[in-house]
């Protein structure tokens, strides 16, 4: 029996959970380092499991297969491809920056002083028990164990904004109370109803597979390979019944408009590391999921939906960027930048290009490290001031240079700078939704522009001018922890800007296995017209759907 990577990858953060939470009421810091260390040896071990996948191996890598609930035909079933390496990957990243820019964020404060009260302990606990369920969630190949872990995630991040939300509130301690508890309760009204849709089609499929393979299964690879064989077929009514309840709770999770109302309320009234914990890591579990539930088990129906999704996508990207510019709260421009970006991956996705789903991959795990990036270095500055409106600010680059310079390379990645990671992902993304969609990858290019708009503004208005208030004259620049933080993701967005190469690599053979799913492959290339040479093009003229 093979070593059960993925299974420990797992598990670790959830043991760190237990042992973080048990750590005694007084020992605060014992906590914080408790949860850092554990966050680190699980990022150890999801480099071993990138290391260990092989791009020219099969699909699906380092396999576990056990038996679980059998009556039911539910299995404990575990795999990775390139695009679930890579995500595994992105969560592991970014853990132990999140526990770090949170160090102090969970402190109980005068109003809180007895010994027996621990949010220390649980806002660290809580954190990893998030990480741990969403790895298996970008591990699990058996469907009704991925749905356990897709909605069990929702609990640890009900608490974690609810009852760790941001301190720097304009209208007060109880007015954030309300609001926070607010924004907590429709985080989980709009994903527990996603769920419930998601569930009736879960069992919508384990009825279909039963009656004609004789034996139920939520096995991912052998509901794909009956499928490919022809054993097992769906009523065109019956697959896009079962598409839409699967799409709907993923659409809700990444968050997609016109479901996407939740997210800003939640990224707003949260901590600025929860925030990153919500848009750069739990969120990609649903545009994961689209590639490989939807796209996989529903390809016809895939094929079907693909026009309106990507209309949706569209006003994603353009009503996401329009009310960021608006914005006068930094998260909650943040928050409705990330709905714009969410946009831009879903049309990669729905696409059904090489192109387009390779960028919308790579966007994902770039888009992570932006927005972390950006998002953590913008609650060092609301700490600091004790607000996270944009008219509180101004000058900061005179006091805080190094601050505001992490803050502008967070911010120019946002709005995609070549040079920076996210640029890679973008132009492949708005590349391969041209070459099948070119209106709508026109359209698309407007999102640019809103961008630069929305975080050029951003930066005039926090960093430049002169030093108007009290409060920017005595800020601190950068302490040892937070460089810690902030230095590393700049760095790694200029590096994977300038050689994405090796995340290439993993994802394209995955992307392959995509497009075969569905059937799809790429749009031929106007050929060159040898009379006027060979950059002079024609588009090819089609007979019966052959090339003349």
């Amino acid at each position: 029996m093979s070593f059960p990577l993925l299974t420990v990858t797992a598990a670790l953060p959830a043991v760190g959970a237990v042992a973080t939470a048990a750590v005694p009421a007084a020992r605060r810091t014992a906590a914080k380092w408790s949860a850092l260390l554990f966050s680190l040896a699980t990022l150890v071990l999801a480099a071993v499991v990138l290391a260990r996948f092989d791009p020219d191996g099969g699909r699906y890598q380092l396999t576990e297969s056990h038996a679980w609930i059998a009556d039911f035909g539910v299995r404990y079933e575990l795999g990775v491809d390139g695009i679930g390496a890579v995500m595994i990957a992105l969560t592991a990243l970014l853990i132990p920056f999140v526990v770090a820019a949170g160090w102090h964020d969970a402190d109980p404060g005068e109003e809180r002083p007895s010994s027996r009260w621990r949010p220390t302990q649980g806002f660290f606990a809580l954190i990893l028990a998030v990480e741990a369920m969403v790895i298996v969630s970008f591990a699990a190949t058996d469907v009704f164990l991925f749905y356990i872990f897709f909605e069990a995630m929702l609990i640890p991040m009900y608490f974690l904004i609810g009852g760790f939300g941001d301190r720097a509130h304009a209208a007060g301690e109880d007015e954030g109370a309300k609001q926070r508890s607010y924004a907590a309760v429709k985080f989980l009204l709009y994903n527990l109803a996603g769920g419930l849709i998601m569930l009736a089609a879960v069992v919508g499929l384990y009825a279909v597979t039963a009656d004609q393979l004789g034996t139920g299964t939520f096995s991912l690879q052998q509901i794909a390979e009956a499928r490919s064989s022809g054993e097992l077929t769906m009523a065109t009514t019956t697959e896009r019944l079962l598409f839409l309840g699967f799409f709907v709770a993923f659409a809700i999770k990444a968050p997609l408009w016109p479901v996407h109302t939740w997210l800003p309320n939640a990224m707003g009234e949260a901590t600025a590391p929860v925030a990153v914990l919500i848009t750069a890591v739990v969120d990609k579990v649903g545009t994961f999921a689209m590639l490989r539930f939807c796209l996989g088990l529903f390809p016809g129906a895939s094929d079907w939906a693909t026009p309106v999704v990507i209309a949706l996508a569209l006003v994603s990207i353009l009503y996401g960027a329009l009310l960021a510019v608006g914005q006068r709260d930094i998260k909650r421009l943040v928050a409705y930048a990330s709905i714009s970006h969410f946009g831009f991956i879903i049309l990669g996705i729905f696409a059904m290009t090489s192109q387009g789903q390779g960028g919308a991959t790579l966007y994902m795990v770039f888009h992570g490290i932006s927005t972390a990036a950006l998002m953590l270095v913008a609650g060092f500055l609301i700490s600091r001031r004790g607000s996270r409106l944009i008219a509180d600010f101004g000058g900061v680059q005179k006091v805080a240079p190094v601050l505001a310079g992490t803050f502008l390379v967070g911010g120019l990645a946002t709005l995609s700078l070549p040079g920076l990671a996210p640029f890679v992902s973008e132009f492949l993304v708005l590349v391969g939704t041209f070459s099948r969609y070119p209106v709508a990858g026109i359209v698309a290019t407007a999102g640019i522009i809103l961008a630069a708009l929305y975080v050029l503004l951003l930066y005039q208005r926090t960093m430049t001018g002169p030093v108007k208030r009290p409060e920017i004259e005595k800020m601190p620049d950068l302490r040892a922890r937070e460089l810690a933080v902030a230095v590393p993701l700049v760095a790694l967005l200029v590096v994977l800007g300038l050689f994405p190469k090796p995340l290439t690599e993993i994802v394209n053979p995955a992307v392959e296995h995509t497009m075969s799913d569905v059937k799809k492959t790429d749009p031929k290339p106007q050929r060159p017209v040898a009379e006027h040479g060979w950059f002079d093009y024609k588009p090819a003229r089609h007979s019966g759907g052959e090339h003349e």
